[in-house]
């Protein structure tokens, strides 16, 4: 499948989702809002992808709606409206029910928008050169969706200081680090793709099937109190027991070898 605004590959057992509109700050239009409902079943259907990278093109890697187009056309944000009034979204490997791990590389700027990927992120890692903040009340618009998520990954004080300062400040990568935003700075920058490439090479060397049942069980936590949590949580647990996986891996430790295991669904 090709894409206009998107680039997708494969790198060994990592999948690669790049954005692509480098001359707009890779600032997503209508198009590529549904370009990226295609590409992450794409990467989700692959049985030769255990982990997907997303990351951009450019000196960016996201700054969300692009709004030269919302500003052009006489549509703006009406054009969204039904999607968001229904909550009908498919944009984030979270909305599209990826259950591959994910990991976002952040390359220089992210704003607005672009902290849907970070939010809905398994792993966020950035380079020592990116800067985030949110311009939304700015432009005029609302600070929702991308913060709430943000909230459950970071002290509510820090977002709310980035959704009300709007763009004029904006955040390092270092402090990013130091809120829990992000969990790895690369220096250099240029090593950021080599670096996520190591690290989902990393984590695809296990269970596909045990990596499937963990996202489910730990999102779903995030939507429960802790004991409706636990419970979610056993459920998943207890679906790996009789997987060949659970059979297969205490064998190659023992055997000390790589373990074999069951490709992904």
């Amino acid at each position: 499948m090709s894409y206009e605004h998107l680039v997708v590959e494969r790198h060994g057992p990592v999948g690669w989702l790049i954005n692509d509109r480098p001359d707009q700050l890779n600032a997503m239009n209508s198009a590529m809002r549904d370009e990226f409902a295609d590409a992450w079943k794409q990467l989700d259907a692959d049985p030769e992808v255990r982990v997907i990278v997303h990351t951009g093109n450019g000196r960016a890697f996201q700054t969300g709606v692009d709004v030269s187009e919302i500003a052009a056309d006489g549509v703006g944000m009406e054009r969204y409206r039904a999607s968001m009034e229904t909550f009908d979204l498919h944009f984030t490997a979270w909305h599209q029910q990826v259950w591959k791990p994910v990991i976002t590389a952040v390359n220089g700027i992210c704003a607005g928008g672009g902290f849907h990927w970070v939010a809905d992120a398994d792993i966020v890692i950035a380079a020592s050169d990116a800067q985030f903040f949110d311009p939304h009340v700015s432009v005029g618009q609302v600070v929702s969706l991308e913060a709430i998520g943000l909230i459950r990954k970071m002290p509510a004080e820090a977002v709310m200081r980035m959704a009300f300062v709007g763009r004029y400040e904006r955040m390092p990568a270092q402090r990013a680090l130091q809120l829990g935003m992000i969990s790895e700075i690369v220096d250099p920058p240029e090593r950021l793709r080599e670096r996520a490439q190591e690290l989902g090479e990393t984590i695809a060397r296990n269970s596909p099937a045990a990596m499937a049942a963990t996202k489910k069980a730990l999102w779903a936590a995030l939507e429960h109190g802790l004991t409706d949590a636990c419970k979610e949580g056993a459920r998943h647990l207890v679906s790996m027991w009789g997987h060949p996986d659970q059979e297969e891996g205490p064998r190659a430790f023992a055997e000390k070898r790589d373990p074999d295991w069951v490709p992904p669904a």
